[in-house]
């Protein structure tokens, strides 16, 4: 029986998609979107984190599900 080979690439996505997330909510504070344009431009880049963090999340699991010949 084999071990499973671990992946730096799933607690990436994770981190990726908590960020994502974390920014998304705060783009709903008022505070937040009557700030600084340059404030309200990061936390909109910030925020789209999480659907790349989401892709590759997807992406580590197809790859570490896969079955070895």
């Amino acid at each position: 029986m084999q071990t499973p080979k671990s992946s730096t690439l799933l607690p990436a996505a994770v981190i990726m998609v908590v960020v994502g997330f974390v920014a998304a909510l705060a783009l709903l504070i008022p505070a937040v979107r009557d700030s600084n344009q340059l404030i309200v431009t990061v936390t909109y880049l910030l925020a789209l984190l999480a659907p790349i963090g989401l892709l590759l999340a997807i992406v580590s699991a197809v790859l570490l599900g896969r079955r070895s010949r």
